[in-house]
């Protein structure tokens, strides 16, 4: 298993319900797919670099954990569907 960082941004309409189901969500999914959690950081409403779906902010999450290699695609494509996560970013470290 490698360590990743796994940084996402939550839309800033969501509320801060549908945020902290999320957050679990991801947890739960690597969790299940046999990866450890070692941390997650939630670092806030801040502003965006530039405009996404005409959002100017969003909320911030870094999630650190060791996860199989081959489960990290199967992450990232669900987090391109699920409704309220905006963007994401794997980095190996």
């Amino acid at each position: 298993m490698a360590r990743y960082e796994l940084l996402y941004i939550i839309s800033s309409d969501a509320s801060e319900e549908k945020r902290e189901q999320l957050i679990e969500k991801m947890r739960a999914y690597a969790e299940g797919k046999g990866g450890k959690i070692e941390g997650v950081e939630k670092w806030g409403m801040k502003k965006l670099a530039y405009p996404i779906n005409f959002k100017n902010e969003g909320f911030y999450v870094l999630m650190k954990m060791e996860m199989p290699t081959g489960e990290i695609d199967a992450m990232s494509k669900l987090m391109n569907i699920t409704d309220g996560i905006i963007r994401h970013q794997f980095s190996r470290i």
